[in-house]
């Protein structure tokens, strides 16, 4: 049998949120994932990206090695992300993963693939370790996102690159208002056939930064856009929980999490979250315990009234946040199909 995600991955962090929940208070915010960002430099200007934009005065600044690895103790989440800004053209970003991996977490490196190739040899497989490519469509779609062209077939070839040396692969793609769900369904169904092990996908965020609104889509235009693609849901190995995909095809609702999924960067601790910008916090801890949390979200701040991304809520599927009946069953049959 085939699981969703590799055994070791899957206990450690089960583990890691039955400890959590068993200590504590019974409203114990602690992360899941860590957004480790190392640099907000990149060799693309994608439409919708808001971090070159955002920090568009720190570009050339860099967190150190030390610092990134002080960032993962400090947090303690289980699974590490790193993002950017493009993370292959950090320096070190071999040495970087393979100290995160040493210390027992779970590492998703975020990329737009162009450098994999290049870079393969540096990198060891793990059933911990996945490169997570971004893609937004087939070849035409995903050029004219990133603004450039010929970086689908170099992303792909990255991919192959990786397939070939042992390594797990993910994609992550984000939906935007012109997006074509059928083209995504011939865009998984091309990478299956490449042995790519799983796909993320989330709607995109109108990010303050990003002067091209149009692109985005309000929370009606996300729930009608995934549900047209309920099948598609079905027939390819998602890494989305199938309760973050009800989430987003308004079949049921759910309270964000966003102190799950912290952000450390070159300013300091990304408050409130991933998405918006308040305060650039010294510690996790101040993030976590000055943040306050009851004022965002859904309902409390225009900001958060069109988020539906999975940095806010795959968490909340995970930790039983608004969880019904038979959600924890549905969760593990969904690791084990």
């Amino acid at each position: 049998m085939r699981l969703r995600f590799p055994w070791q991955m899957t206990t450690r962090i089960s583990t890691y949120v039955a400890k959590q929940k068993l200590t504590g208070p019974k409203n114990k915010k602690f992360p899941m994932v860590l957004m480790l960002e190392p640099l907000h430099a990149c060799n693309l200007t994608c439409t919708g990206c808001g971090r070159i934009r955002e920090y568009a005065s720190t570009i050339k600044e860099k967190l150190s090695i030390d610092e990134c690895l002080a960032a993962v103790d400090e947090c303690g989440a289980p699974v590490v992300s790193i993002c950017g800004g493009e993370p292959m053209i950090y320096p070190g970003i071999d040495q970087l993963t393979a100290k995160i991996l040493e210390r027992g977490k779970c590492v998703y490196l975020c990329t737009n693939g162009m450098f994999i190739r290049k870079h393969i040899d540096k990198f060891k497989p793990s059933p911990r370790f996945f490169f997570n490519v971004h893609l937004d469509g087939m070849r035409e779609s995903h050029d004219l996102a990133v603004e450039r062209q010929g970086v689908f077939d170099k992303a792909i070839d990255g991919i192959k690159a990786a397939k070939e040396r042992g390594f797990l692969v993910c994609t992550n793609t984000t939906v935007f208002k012109e997006t074509d769900m059928n083209e995504l369904d011939q865009l998984f169904a091309y990478l299956t056939e490449l042995g790519v092990d799983g796909f993320l996908i989330s709607p995109g965020y109108e990010y303050q930064a990003v002067q091209t609104k149009e692109i985005f889509l309000d929370r009606a235009m996300i729930r009608e856009k995934f549900r047209s693609a309920e099948a598609m849901f079905k027939k390819y190995r998602f890494n989305n929980s199938p309760i973050f995909l009800d989430f987003l095809m308004g079949k049921r609702e759910m309270g964000c999490t966003a102190w799950g999924n912290p952000t450390r960067n070159v300013k300091g601790w990304k408050g409130p979250c991933y998405l918006i910008t308040d305060l650039h916090h010294p510690t996790f801890n101040d993030l976590i315990e000055k943040t306050p949390w009851e004022k965002y979200g859904y309902g409390n701040d225009p900001r958060c009234e069109n988020c539906m991304v999975h940095s806010g809520y795959e968490a909340s599927a995970v930790l039983g946040v608004n969880s019904k009946l038979g959600d924890m069953f549905r969760l593990l049959k969904w690791q084990f199909t």
